[in-house]
C-alpha cells in the first residue's frame, strides 16, 4: 500500500531529507458569502485561468483554456464580493496567455460579471506584438490604443499594464510620459495604472526610465498628476509597504491606491489612520474567503478580527509568492486544483512544472493552517494522487 493513500482527511507530505509527516486536514473556516462589494475598501482578485486539460498547452503554444472552469472561479470570487481582475499576469499575460485568448477571455468575463452586477477591470498591454517587432514608441503607442479600445468595447474598466515592449524600447522618463499621456488623453473612463516590479517580470527593470525607485516614483507622480481626472487609481507591485505608504500619501485626492503587496497587504489595506490602500491582489484568488471575511469586519469596524482574520491568509500568500515570484501562478492554480475549481493541474504554457513537490506540498500545509481547504478529502486524495504521480512512495 502506498503511504501516500489519503485517509480521513490526512495526507502524508514528503519532506527534503526524505522523510515524511502526516497532516491531518481541517475543516474550513465558517466563511459566509458576501452578494456585493464593500463599503469600506474597493476590492479585485486578480484570477488566473485554467488549462484544457486536452489542449496542446505546452511552452510556445497558443493557449487553450478550460471556459468552464475559468469562468466558475470568477463566479466563485463574486460570492465572495470581489470584483475580478482580469487578464493581469495571475492570468499569465506574457507566460503563456496569447492575444487571442485574451480577448476571448475578456469578452466572456465582462458578460458574466455584467450579468453578477460586478466590477470587472481588465489589463491593456501590447503583448499582441511579436517580441522585437516594436521599435519606437509611437509603435508601442499603436499596440496598448488598440487592446484599450478592445477592453473598452467589452464594458469593462482598463487597467493599463506594464509593457515590456515599451521597456525595451524607452530611453527617457519622457518616452513613458509621452506614451502613457496620449493613452490617457484617449480613454473613455478612468483607469488603473499598474506599475509592476521587476520581482514579478524581470523585463520590466528600469520602468518610468530609472532602476532607481525614487527617481521613477517621481515620473510616475507627475503622469498622474496631469492626468488625475483620468486615474481612478493606480495599482503597485513593488513588495515594499514604506514605498506604498509614501506613495498614497502623495497622490492627488480621489487617485486611489490598489495595493499588488502579496508580502503586506494586511497592514496596507487596514491603513494608516490617515491614508489606507485598496486592493487589486493576486493573492485574493487563493485566499478569497478569508479576505472576504476579513473585508466584511473592516467595514463592520471590527478591527480585532479583521486583523486576526487576514493575517492568517499572509503565511500562504508569502509562501505562494516566494522567489522566483514570477512564478507565483503555479501555486494559485495548484490550490484551485486541490479546492476542486479545476478538474487538473495543467497550465498553459505547461507552468505547472514552475513549482516543485517541497514547495507545494508546504502550500497544502499553509492552505491547511488558514482553514481555506474548502473540501479537506478531495484535497487529502488529489495531493496523494498527485504526489503518486511524482514517484513518490515509500
Amino acid at each position: 500500500m502506498s503511504v501516500l493513500a489519503a485517509r480521513a482527511g490526512a495526507v502524508e507530505i514528503p519532506a527534503a531529507d526524505g522523510t515524511w509527516r502526516r497532516v491531518q486536514l481541517a475543516e474550513p473556516g465558517p466563511w459566509a458569502d458576501h452578494p456585493g462589494p464593500y463599503a469600506s475598501r474597493v476590492a479585485f482578485a486578480a484570477a488566473h485561468v485554467a488549462a484544457d486539460p486536452l489542449g496542446d498547452n505546452v511552452p510556445g503554444a497558443p493557449a487553450v483554456v478550460d471556459w468552464d472552469a475559468t469562468l466558475a472561479f470568477r463566479r466563485e470570487l463574486f460570492r465572495y464580493g470581489f470584483g475580478v481582475a482580469e487578464a493581469m499576469d495571475t492570468a499569465q499575460r506574457n507566460m503563456g496567455l496569447d492575444w487571442p485568448a485574451v480577448q476571448e477571455l475578456v469578452r466572456r468575463s465582462a458578460e458574466q460579471a455584467a450579468a453578477h452586477g460586478a466590477r470587472i477591470a481588465s489589463g491593456a498591454g501590447t503583448d499582441q506584438a511579436a517580441p522585437g517587432s516594436l521599435r519606437t514608441v509611437d509603435d508601442v503607442l499603436a499596440a496598448y490604443t488598440e487592446q484599450v479600445a478592445f477592453i473598452e468595447s467589452t464594458g469593462s474598466q482598463v487597467v493599463l499594464m506594464a509593457s515590456r515592449q515599451l521597456a525595451a524600447v524607452a530611453t527617457s522618463a519622457e518616452d513613458y510620459l509621452h506614451v502613457y499621456g496620449r493613452l490617457l488623453e484617449q480613454v473613455a473612463e478612468p483607469v488603473v495604472l499598474h506599475w509592476l516590479g521587476e520581482a514579478f517580470d524581470p523585463q520590466l527593470r528600469g520602468y518610468w526610465g530609472s532602476t532607481d525607485v525614487a527617481t521613477a516614483t517621481a515620473t510616475f507622480l507627475d503622469l498622474v498628476r496631469a492626468h488625475a481626472d483620468r486615474v481612478d487609481g493606480v495599482k503597485v507591485s513593488l513588495l515594499s509597504a514604506e514605498h506604498e505608504t509614501g506613495l498614497r500619501a502623495a497622490l492627488p485626492a480621489g487617485v486611489r491606491l490598489y495595493t499588488g503587496d502579496d508580502f503586506n497587504y494586511p497592514e496596507l489595506i487596514r491603513g494608516d489612520g490617515t491614508h489606507h490602500s485598496d486592493a487589486l491582489l493576486g493573492a485574493f484568488a487563493a485566499v478569497a474567503p478569508a479576505a472576504s471575511a476579513a473585508l466584511t469586519a473592516l467595514d463592520d469596524g471590527d478591527l480585532t478580527t479583521y486583523d486576526a482574520t487576514m493575517a492568517s491568509t499572509l503565511p500562504l500568500s508569502r509562501h505562494i509568492f516566494e522567489a522566483p515570484t514570477f512564478h507565483y501562478k503555479t501555486g494559485i492554480a495548484f490550490l484551485a486544483w486541490l479546492n476542486g475549481h479545476q478538474p487538473g493541474f495543467t497550465m498553459v504554457g505547461g507552468l505547472q512544472s514552475a513549482r516543485g513537490v517541497l514547495h507545494l506540498g508546504r502550500l497544502l500545509e499553509l492552505a491547511n493552517d488558514a482553514r481555506l481547504l474548502r473540501d479537506p478529502d478531495l484535497a487529502a486524495s488529489r495531493m496523494a494522487d498527485w504526489l503518486r504521480v511524482q514517484g513518490l512512495t515509500r
